[in-house]
């Protein structure tokens, strides 16, 4: 039998194009194939491989038709077929291998294809009735040995599957769901079991879905070309919302907003975009929340707008012992980072509540002039890193870390990116982890969501 418990790594993909012509992805490399028959001379290039690694590899096989085989490639040439969710189409794969005689003057060995029926196959789709009944993806056991693995979690992979690529997973701020694209054009949402809630079929090239909100409901979100499409989470014929061709749109508020190159900002009601209003000159928009946009002078103060209402002003609490703003440094999940002048030399760097303009967190002054390094808030809004200070929202501390570079967040541990990578918590010490080390898109279920190569793993906690 097929081992479902292979790692997915490297990513094999092989696509057929004609009787004559095909091609082999390894690792994101292509390799062109131009043979009499390249079904065997694809098995032969990742039997190849398959023999440097000392272990079998899986691969998908991609007919002309579309038709896609979940394969394993041995060393010696054998293949076995993964699955076999299409009864009634027998496929070429196990057909091409049953006489070996070819393949064997090109391996040197003989080969031969027994095909076995695969493991149980993954639960069958909870899918809303408004939704298409759709095959799941392939997903199963994996290992994760393509790089170190984050804290407090193991190689061992509960389930993984194969992303679009390009795409990367979204992990819900309630860690019970993550959504993906998945190889064969479609958007799923999938519980911590690896279990497929529902399925979409989505275009080509649709970009990494988001978790966000439309009209005050939580939906997940993706854009594909100049369309913007969102489902209910729990399911559901998704809206399709036209966007310009002048306009981008951005996720970095509760809700999607769309911006061109002139300044103009608009944001989502129901189906369409509306333009925000009464934006005052020189003001900057930051980001939405339902259908009011928040912006704000180099200066300060804040504003909301909202489509058919007065402009909202928010005035900002000033920390002890500054003098006036220096200016107002950017804007995500509902709060305001702001640096205030203290003197000629220093400015404060401050965290302000969006809707309030309330001071919830400063750091430590930094040179006037000098960069306060990157902002990285956690999803849930408990912690955050600006530079080298950390904060914890929920005890409202702060606290410095040399040398901190912040990259990613995991819960409540943030991860850095300098050449001597460590995570650390707010109010612990810094701990060193290995070069390379996988920062987890977020947690599902206690799990840990890594990415490599276009898999997504979902690790299980160290025992």
């Amino acid at each position: 039998m097929a081992d479902r418990g292979l790692p997915s790594w490297p990513k094999v993909t092989i696509r057929l194009y004609d009787a004559h012509n095909g091609e082999v992805k390894i690792a994101g490399r292509s390799h062109p194939l131009v043979a009499a028959d390249p079904r065997e001379a694809a098995i032969a290039l990742i039997a190849e491989r398959a023999g440097q690694l000392g272990r079998a590899v899986k691969a998908t096989a991609v007919e002309p038709d579309g038709t896609s085989w979940p394969l394993v490639i041995h060393p010696d040439g054998q293949v076995d077929a993964l699955d076999a969710d299409t009864a009634k189409k027998k496929p070429i794969w196990p057909i091409l291998v049953a006489a070996g005689a070819a393949l064997a003057l090109i391996l040197g060995t003989l080969g031969y294809l027994f095909v076995f029926s695969g493991p149980a196959a993954p639960p069958k789709p909870s899918v809303s009735p408004t939704l298409p009944s759709l095959p799941p993806p392939e997903i199963g056991k994996d290992v994760f040995d393509a790089r170190p693995f984050p804290p407090g979690f193991s190689s061992t992979a509960n389930w993984s599957v194969d992303l679009a690529d390009g795409t990367s997973p979204a992990v819900s701020a309630d860690e019970t769901k993550v959504a993906i694209i998945t190889t064969n054009q479609r958007i799923a949402m999938l519980n911590g079991a690896g279990e497929v809630l529902w399925q979409d079929d989505v275009p080509e090239r649709t970009e990494t879905p988001v978790h966000t909100t439309v009209d005050g409901q939580p939906v997940i979100a993706a854009v594909a070309g100049d369309v913007l499409y969102y489902w209910p989470v729990n399911g559901g014929l998704p809206t399709k919302v036209k966007v310009g061709s002048d306009l981008t749109v951005q996720f970095a508020g509760k809700s999607p907003l769309a911006v061109d190159d002139k300044g103009a900002a608009y944001v989502l009601a129901g189906n369409q975009f509306v333009e925000v209003p009464n934006k005052p000159r020189r003001a900057t928009i930051l980001f939405a929340d339902g259908r009011r946009a928040l912006m704000a002078g180099y200066y300060g103060p804040l504003w909301w707008s909202e489509p058919d209402k007065e402009l909202q002003q928010v005035n900002l609490q000033p920390p002890p012992g500054v003098t006036k703003i220096d200016h107002v440094l950017l804007a995500s999940q509902s709060r305001v980072i702001v640096l205030w002048t203290k003197n000629s030399a220093d400015t404060v760097p401050a965290v302000h509540d969006a809707a309030t303009g309330k001071l919830l967190a400063t750091c430590d002054a930094v040179k006037a002039g000098g960069s306060v390094g990157d902002w990285v808030p956690d999803q849930a809004g408990k912690v955050a890193a600006l530079g080298t200070c950390v904060i914890d929202f929920t005890k409202r501390r702060t606290h410095t870390v040399d040398g901190l570079e912040p990259v990613s967040t995991m819960r409540t541990a943030i991860f850095d990116s300098s050449s001597s990578p460590v995570f650390v918590v707010p109010g612990g010490k810094p701990q060193a982890i290995a070069p390379g080390t996988a920062r987890p898109w977020g947690i599902v279920a206690g799990q840990a969501v890594v990415m490599h190569e276009s898999v997504m793993y979902v690790l299980a906690p160290k025992k």
